[in-house]
């Protein structure tokens, strides 16, 4: 017959149980980690989330506000930019901005109250000093300052090292100088050392000063920018902060900052239009000076008044020429000058002129595209690198940009160049009919013209100037915003639920871990159930751990689960021994596959359990190689069956003695170890010693030796009405079961059964028989019963 085959089938229940008999570490476990989730609740600085919502506007879609709507004859409110979101969100991200916001609210200075435990930061109201640093000083900028700052009293304070030693005192509000730079420490109002109880008075506060690229990089990392959607304007500005007020008052500085950034921006564009204007003026008024003295000189000298009719009528026709010429030469002026600052300068970062008056429409807008190009590369060169690819490709729309504006300019400055050349013709024609007018009009006609022209190219360029300065004065802000930081009073970490969740799994992961691995990795022997897998041999009764130390555990009086255990097994045997009931001298082998299994304990109380049905029982220590009846006995060696079958003249009487624990029960014992054990078994001896036991005694217990060491047990198998097959549990390798089963299968030792001996009734294992049925043993059980001290029971596995 082969083995059964093993059964995939789960046993949900017994999978539970297996866990279930730990629930004393899964409840200590849990507890532990509940008390240890508290305590870092306790002592975690609990941080928040910080928010605001901003607009980014679109400047060439958002229209002309009513406020602005009388500026819009001038042409200087539709050349606004199309602002990308994107774009926008790494300028808020850009570390020129953060810098700036730190160095407004000087938030490379930290202030901390230490505690038993952790240090609180203090900021704003909670703050009772100011440390201001009125000029930094270069250590600053290179690695990380810390002291204590010890209020004395409303006037005093010292400044301590982190080792608590005093370095310095000092008064509030003076001015000291030090490596650091140049400070001063003022005393908040809010906190006055009178007016405050002992019990919350701030004594100490530990100064922290990092050097501010330290500062951009932890903003940086806690600071989440995004649009609400993909092609929304909105933007949401998030920051996780341990400090509220600290977080609120950073984001709203972020924007306003943000703000400044872009107006200064737009406002760039006007400035250096304006500074093109300023410097034609100061030549133009020069001129213009000089040849209106020399008009009224002119008058003077020859006492004119005024002019002739025929006089006036062509002064009148040159005036409207001269007008035209004008409006030309001073777009040609600009163009040559816009062309010269192409050609001179190749630094693609510098802005042109705008809003000029080019008659060319497509001029205006490509220097107003060339500045919107070079103003968002110059926004975003502050974070990327030479060789990011948006810049590089920046860069590259420039040049383009800029070799198209200059070939443009080229063209303009040609066209313009032959309209000056007509005009001129047709001025010579003028002139020629003023050479035939009187001389002195003819000179102050010349005279008149020159101030005309240099008139109305500096009334030009005050009109334009005046057009700039209005737009300089009218530039608004990029962001709208939506909502001003703002920030709920419950914290986002730590979550109170979420860790005290956690650290329960945690804790009932540890020993759930802990229980399956040692059942994964667990290759002995546990329950009948294990043996009832691998084993189709007869299951006799296994025996429960005994807690006594007694050798020998049952008696008439005994209730112990290891007592009952021996008396089922001692039924069980009756059933398998029922067809040799008429016979006398019932032989029933006990052996084991290894050594250290308990075989001559199951022997000896086996006996002893058989003794008790008032049978006549034999017990013969057989094992002649490791003899152990009389030494689990605690007996001295005596003469036994070694000596009976080397000395003919002994008989039985003279090696088998008795116990007083165990009444009825004779004993023989090994006898002393011999050279050659295997061949005084083969002998005539021990044919007769069976012979003779089996006519005196109802049942004969034999201690033989182990199986699969030595073949001791397999030459005197035939005296074997049944064979005993011990297995100890949580001891014998699961493999080694294959011996067993071999040996049953190839029937090499007679009427086998297997006893289980050793287990944990209480893990729950198997079938759960309890040996006590409930029937009350009471008192005499628990006399009997030694209980384990509480922190073995509760790590018991």
């Amino acid at each position: 017959m082969n083995p059964i085959e093993e059964n995939d089938n789960i046993n949900i229940k017994e999978e539970v149980q297996k866990y279930l008999f730990h629930w004393r570490m899964f409840a200590i476990c849990g507890f532990i980690s509940i008390i240890a989730g508290l305590l870092y609740l306790r002592y975690t600085t609990p941080t928040y989330n910080v928010d605001a919502k901003i607009m980014i506007k679109d400047n060439k879609q958002a229209g002309i506000s009513t406020e602005l709507a009388a500026f819009e004859d001038l042409g200087i409110l539709g050349g606004g930019s199309a602002n990308n979101p994107g774009n926008e969100i790494e300028i808020l991200k850009s570390r020129k901005i953060i810098g700036r916001v730190i160095d407004s609210l000087n938030l490379d200075i930290s202030y901390f109250k230490q505690g038993r435990i952790k240090a609180v930061e203090l900021y704003g109201e909670s703050n009772p000093i100011i440390f201001d640093l009125v000029k930094k000083g270069d250590i600053i900028h290179e690695i990380d300052t810390t002291f204590v700052i010890s209020i004395l009293d409303n006037s005093q304070y010292e400044i301590k090292g982190t080792d608590d030693e005093v370095i310095q005192k000092h008064n509030f509000g003076d001015e000291i100088e030090s490596d650091l730079g140049t400070y001063r420490v003022y005393l908040n109002n809010n906190f006055q050392a009178e007016e405050i109880n002992e019990e919350d008075r701030i004594k100490e506060v530990l100064i922290t000063i990092n050097p501010i690229d330290v500062i951009i990089d932890t903003y940086l990392k806690v600071l989440y920018i995004s649009a609400v959607e993909d092609i929304s304007p909105v933007i949401k500005l998030n920051l996780v902060t341990n400090v509220r007020k600290k977080g609120k008052d950073f984001l709203n500085e972020l924007i306003k900052q943000y703000n400044l950034d872009g107006i200064n921006d737009e406002n760039l564009i006007s400035l250096k239009t304006i500074s093109f204007i300023n410097e034609r003026l100061v030549g133009l008024g020069k001129n213009l000076k000089f040849v209106q003295d020399e008009v009224k000189n002119f008058k003077v000298e020859n006492k004119i008044t005024g002019l002739s009719s025929e006089a006036e009528l062509t002064m009148e026709v040159f005036s409207e020429n001269t007008q035209e010429l004008i409006k030309i030469q001073t777009e040609l002026d600009v163009a040559n000058w816009v062309k010269q600052s192409l050609q001179n300068s190749s630094n693609t970062d510098e802005i042109l002129p705008q809003n000029l008056g080019f008659s060319d429409v497509s001029i205006s807008n490509a220097i107003e595209n060339y500045n919107i190009l070079v103003l968002d590369k110059n926004k975003l060169q502050t974070n990327a690198g030479k060789l990011n690819p948006l810049l590089v490709q920046y860069n590259a729309q420039i040049k383009s940009v800029r070799s198209n504006l200059n070939k443009s300019i080229s063209n303009l400055i040609t066209t313009l160049n032959m309209k000056i050349k007509q005009l001129r013709d047709e001025s010579t024609k003028l002139n020629t009919k003023i050479s035939s007018l009187p001389y002195l009009e003819r000179g102050f006609i010349d005279i008149a013209r020159e101030q005309e022209i240099i008139s109305g190219l500096y009334s030009y360029l005050l009109k334009k100037k005046e057009e700039t300065s209005i737009s300089l004065a009218i530039t608004v802000a990029n962001a709208k915003i939506i909502d001003v930081a703002y920030s709920s009073r419950k914290p986002v970490a730590p979550n109170k639920k979420l860790i005290l969740a956690s650290s329960l799994f945690l804790g009932l992961l540890i020993p759930f871990g802990y229980v399956y691995l040692k059942n994964l990795l667990d290759t002995k022997i546990n329950s009948r159930k294990d043996l009832e897998a691998l084993t189709t041999i007869p299951f006799l009764g296994d025996v429960p751990h005994s807690e006594t130390n007694a050798k020998v555990v049952i008696n008439s009086e005994a209730r112990t689960s290891t007592a009952e255990a021996f008396r089922l097994i001692r039924t069980n045997l009756d059933f398998m021994l029922a067809s040799k009931n008429e016979e006398k001298g019932k032989t029933i082998f006990v052996t084991s596959t290894t050594s250290g299994e308990g075989k001559s304990f199951i022997s000896i109380n086996l006996a002893a359990a058989l003794s008790l049905s008032n049978k006549k029982v034999l017990l013969l220590g057989v094992d002649l190689r490791a003899p152990k009846v009389t030494e689990y006995l605690g007996i001295p060696e005596r003469k036994g069956i070694t000596n009976f079958i080397t000395n003919e003249s002994l008989t039985l009487n003279d090696i088998k003695f008795s116990i007083p624990e165990i009444k009825g029960l004779d004993i023989i014992s090994s006898g002393v170890i011999p050279p050659n054990p295997a061949e005084l078994l083969l002998g005539e001896r021990i044919k007769q010693l069976f012979a003779e036991v089996k006519q005196d005694y109802d049942f004969i217990i034999v201690d033989t030796a182990p199986v699969n060491l030595v073949t001791d047990t397999f030459l005197i198998s035939k005296y074997a009405d049944i064979t005993l097959y011990v297995s100890r549990a949580n001891y014998l390798d699961k493999r080694m079961l294959k011996v067993a089963q071999n040996l049953y299968t190839e029937k090499k030792l007679n009427n086998m059964a297997i006893v289980l001996n050793d287990t944990d009734m209480t893990r729950g294992y198997g079938y759960g028989y309890g040996y006590g049925y409930g029937y009350g043993y009471g008192a005499g059980y628990l006399e009997e019963t030694k209980k384990a001290p509480w922190y073995k029971r509760i790590f018991k596995s």
